[in-house]
């Protein structure tokens, strides 16, 4: 099989799948290949915090040309995985001289699909591209064809919980992805102190007590193939369940604007979590450091593309208050605005290059240390820095 992700989180997607207990783990271009049964596959989907989609490879062949592709496609036993009475949808990937279109390499499996049960059945299933039964996902290479089944059916990203979210609110694999790099013990106090609509905070929260991040989710692709066993799924998913503990250390944010704090109270209310996690509405500019314990802060800021005023002032404002009221704290601030973080005033320690959307950012990590304005150079670089 193989799992999809972002940019840069290959490695930790890889270190997930083999604590998972996943075989022959290869990280690949925003992707990461490993070997697991149907039993890992469900367990996959429930647990992985930085995968996309969990792709099953079901058939390669090469083509040299349209007729080819059609012809191997067409006597490929599809209703091994369908039925005419079911809905399916095809995305595609193409990439070569040959074929170079994707719409219309999806367009001429969906002919090679139907013109084959039409044959054999004399009806035929319906295309449905927004929520189908079965989502095929064919990749092309110059003459090498991937066809696989989609097991996750929507992003996995979409973890149930949001029901509220800010303008452009961070993608929640992404942000999970960004905890992890960021070093986390997961016993330290985490604090978000500009939380918008709660999703640092959720999905620091599900990591700190163990809970598999897509138990809330509707439905997943693979309850509508043939082969689909609850009993194993449901055994899997309690399992998982009875291994959540309690956090160790807090877990809590706050934000401006009142808008934000009902968002991520309701969020985190969807998810469960109001017994671990504190929202407030308050103005980081005004705040200070709760306790003496040490702190690990992370936010994703505004990069300056809706922002009235002075980003450049904003970001100065960050560093000051970070220097003058958060002593022992690990801050880490995601930003795609590269010079504005100049004025922060404080020099990163840590630069990981990452995409937030199409929108290329870093995430920048400033350690604040008792008595001192300066930054503590890193001696050693980290595993996971690009």
């Amino acid at each position: 099989m193989l799992a999809k992700t972002f940019y840069g989180m290959e490695k930790i997607l890889a270190i997930e799948l083999k604590q998972l207990g996943a075989r022959d783990v290869c990280e690949g271009n925003r992707l990461v290949h490993f070997t697991g049964d149907k039993g890992f596959m469900y367990k996959a989907n429930l647990c992985l915090r930085t995968a996309l989609k969990i792709l099953k490879p079901i058939f390669q062949f090469r083509a040299e040309n349209e007729g080819v592709l059609y012809d191997k496609l067409y006597h490929y036993d599809w209703s091994s995985l369908l039925s005419s009475d079911q809905t399916f949808a095809i995305d595609s990937v193409v990439n070569g001289k040959v074929f170079n279109h994707s719409l219309y390499v999806a367009q001429r499996c969906k002919d090679a699909i139907v013109d084959r049960f039409h044959k054999d059945h004399g009806k035929r299933p319906t295309v449905d591209t927004k929520h189908p039964d079965i989502r095929f996902h064919l990749h092309i290479f110059n003459q090498k064809c991937s066809l696989s089944l989609d097991s996750s059916g929507d992003s996995l990203h979409y973890r149930g919980y949001r029901s509220l979210t800010n303008i452009a609110p961070i993608n929640e694999v992404l942000a999970a992805g960004i905890i992890m790099l960021s070093d986390w013990d997961q016993r330290r106090d985490f604090m978000d102190p500009m939380c918008g609509s709660g999703t640092f905070l959720i999905e620091a929260a599900m990591m700190a007590c163990k809970i598999p991040v897509n138990h809330n989710r509707n439905v997943f692709g693979f309850e509508k193939w043939k082969d689909w066993d609850n009993i194993l799924f449901n055994k899997i998913k309690d399992s998982k369940l009875n291994s959540v503990v309690s956090p160790v250390g807090k877990i809590y944010g706050f934000d401006k604007a009142p808008s934000a704090i009902e968002k991520s109270t309701t969020n985190i209310k969807n998810a469960g979590l109001e017994d671990f996690i504190q929202v407030n509405r308050a103005n980081f500019f005004n705040s200070q450091k709760m306790g003496d314990t040490p702190l690990h802060l992370l936010t994703n800021p505004p990069y300056g593309e809706r922002l009235r005023g002075d980003i450049n002032t904003l970001y100065r404002k960050f560093g000051d208050v970070l220097k003058r009221s958060y002593p022992e704290t690990e801050a880490w601030i995601i930003s795609s605005n590269f010079e504005a973080i100049k004025s922060f005033g404080l020099r990163p320690s840590r630069k990981i290059k990452l995409f937030n959307g199409k929108l290329e950012t870093r995430l920048y990590n400033f350690p604040i240390y008792e008595g001192t304005k300066k930054i503590h150079k890193v001696k050693n670089q980290k595993p996971f820095e690009n």
